[in-house]
């Protein structure tokens, strides 16, 4: 082939990848002109940013806050199975340290990410049914930029799925809960049993109070928190709860939990303590009160505070501070009632068994602090006097007990039937 002809041959080649270099730009151009313009992707500087998540809280009642560089407009519902709340944000850049996504308090689980062209979600699940008692979105006080404020706090499945049923007849088709996530009401539903949680203290590796001849305080409270439960469930006329029924470590918060989320109409958390004072012995009542009644009492309440740290629980200064400003609203007349159950129990088992003097008595229990439910701990004796040792377990002296007890809620069940709540 001369030098001519392989020239043009190649001057041929170039041509042909021209042409379909010129077509391949042509089609490409068709494409981009097709497209719509909703399938644009947004600017950086479109869309929001949301960061600094925190949790605060314990497993009765945690807050949730997610900052926003400018004012987010939100929806949410709620779903079931498991029960989670779901928020609908304006499409956002995620800033988020994962660390702060770890489960705490009354949130297991938090997931966040784009929905579709304009949206994205925020999807927080819950250690079972939760009542939403605040969701806001406030301005900031010292910086620039908004809050999203949630406030969850553990309640029963009754009251869940009356916010789903609320939800459902309420919300719009963005924001209502899929068919099978809603409550279909029931007509001629059969009359609320008074609902008892029984909390014998400590369990598994947090073994309470022990006394020089070896019993445990783990063990004596859950006896009895059994023999009561068989009393109680054998008239047929209550709802009963335990919040544990086998040698198990329980949280302190968890206790909480599961009164609120079974709708406890009245909570006791039975203990057997010790006291350097050999002396000392008889049964003694608390309720909660900010202020102890007096040294012996307030001593109790931070022994028994300490519980959770046996496990290596801790809690956080923070989370204390946030709980307490959120129960104050609800306390006060949970408070009154508290005491009321208090005194008729005082009166029963002080025919029945022997009480310490004053035996009415008030500290900052947390295992109390439920804002919604009547709450008392009972004192059933102290293991370091050998005579409240040797009854604690005696059968006939807990038969005697138990049945005081018993009597004791009767009275205070018929009042609060009989008055509707």
């Amino acid at each position: 082939m001369t030098i001519a002809m392989a020239e043009k041959q190649d001057a041929g080649k170039r041509g042909h990848a021209h042409m379909r270099w010129a077509f391949a730009c042509l089609l490409l151009l068709a494409m981009l002109q097709s497209t719509p313009a909703a399938y644009a992707a947004p600017s950086a500087g479109d869309l929001y940013r949301a960061s600094g998540f925190k949790m605060a809280g314990d497993a009765a009642r945690t807050r949730i806050v997610l900052h926003f560089d400018r004012e987010p407009t939100v929806k949410w519902f709620l779903l079931r199975g498991p029960h989670r709340i779901v928020i609908d944000l304006p499409e956002s850049v995620f800033a988020i340290d994962q660390g702060d996504l770890k489960p705490r308090g009354l949130v297991t689980g938090v997931r966040y990410g784009h929905l579709e062209e304009g949206r994205s979600r925020l999807i927080i699940s819950g250690k079972g049914p939760f009542a939403v008692e605040a969701l806001q979105v406030l301005a900031n006080e010292t910086s620039p930029g908004f809050r999203l404020v949630v406030d969850m706090a553990a309640a029963s499945a009754a009251v869940f799925d009356t916010a789903l049923s609320i939800q459902a007849d309420k919300t719009g088709s963005t924001s209502a809960a899929p068919k099978g996530d809603r409550l279909v009401a029931t007509a001629g539903s059969a009359p609320r049993k008074f609902t008892i949680a029984i909390d014998p203290g400590h369990g598994g590796i947090d073994g309470g109070a022990e006394s020089a001849a070896g019993t445990i305080e783990k063990e004596i409270t859950l006896a009895f928190g059994l023999e009561l439960k068989a009393l109680l469930e054998a008239t047929g006329t209550y709802n009963i709860i335990m919040t544990r029924d086998k040698d198990e470590f329980l949280r302190l918060d968890d206790r909480v939990r599961i009164a609120r989320q079974a709708g406890a109409d009245l909570f006791i958390s039975i203990h057997a303590d010790t006291i350097g004072v050999r002396g000392v012995h008889g049964a003694t009542v608390y309720t909660v009160s900010d202020r102890a009644s007096d040294a012996e009492a307030k001593a109790l309440a931070e022994r028994e505070n300490l519980a959770d740290s046996v496990a290596g629980v801790d809690d956080g200064g923070e989370n204390r501070q946030v709980v307490d400003i959120l129960a104050d609203l609800a306390r006060r007349e949970t408070h009154a009632f508290s005491i009321r159950f208090a005194r008729s129990l005082v009166g029963q088992l002080s025919s029945a068994i022997e009480l310490i003097k004053n035996p009415h008595r008030q500290a900052g229990f947390k295992v109390l602090r439920a804002p919604d439910v009547p709450s008392v701990l009972v004192e059933l004796g102290y293991l370091s006097n050998a005579r409240d040792e040797e009854r604690l377990i005696d059968p006939e002296w807990r038969k005697k007990a138990v049945k005081s007890i018993s009597s004791a809620i009767t009275g205070f069940a018929s009042a609060r039937l009989g008055a509707g709540g």
